[in-house]
């Protein structure tokens, strides 16, 4: 069964809904650039209100390592999700201090970035085409790549049956496609969760 990332959580009501929902994994944005950024202090009581059961992901671009080393040590985060530059040094440096399950986001333009997904030493790998723009890339590239990801990028409830049933990733990850005017909408975020249970 595909499992479901619900991205880009902030508010109360938003917690409240994946209670509801119940996805395998929600997402805390912790890139300052990102209109979905939440600050530490405000993603640790909105962790303290998720159900146990449902795994939070921290997103980082080029954060320092400290950073999600205090995040994953004071428990607001149960993995890290690594969206900017970080490579392969970074990630044994990380490593050093903290043992939190790692998500490598690639962006996909060809096959060259599959190549380079599929040798990463991080726990996960994240297929995207952008930076959560709700652009996705072209799929088929996928057909004969054998490693499982996290497939981001353009999804919505009107499409991702077809993704889970076409390329079977271990998991979608899902931002934008779930948001009416720039907001999280309980309503999408049931109907993309319950396409991805369906399909």
């Amino acid at each position: 069964m595909t499992a479901v990332k619900l991205c880009g959580m902030r508010t109360t009501a938003d917690i409240e809904a994946a209670n509801r929902i119940r996805p395998d994994y929600i997402g805390f944005v912790f890139a300052s650039k990102s209109r979905r950024y939440i600050s530490p202090e405000t993603a640790a009581s909105l962790k303290a209100m998720l159900d146990p059961a449902i795994r939070a992901v921290g997103v980082f671009v080029d954060a320092g390592k400290e950073e999600i080393a205090e995040l994953a040590g004071t428990g607001v985060i149960d993995l890290a999700q690594l969206h900017g530059s970080e490579d392969e040094a970074y990630i044994a440096g990380l490593r050093t201090l903290t043992d939190l399950p790692l998500i490598r986001a690639f962006r996909v333009t060809g096959k060259a970035d599959l190549e380079k997904a599929e040798k990463c030493s991080a726990a996960h790998i994240l297929l995207d085409a952008g930076a959560g723009d709700g652009e996705r890339f072209d799929w088929e590239i996928l057909k004969d790549f054998t490693r499982p990801y996290f497939l981001a990028g353009g999804l919505d409830a009107d499409n991702v049956t077809d993704a889970v049933r076409r390329f079977h990733p271990y998991a979608v990850d899902v931002s934008s496609g779930i948001e009416t005017d720039g907001v999280k909408d309980p309503e999408k975020m049931r109907v993309f969760t319950e396409a991805v249970k369906q399909a």
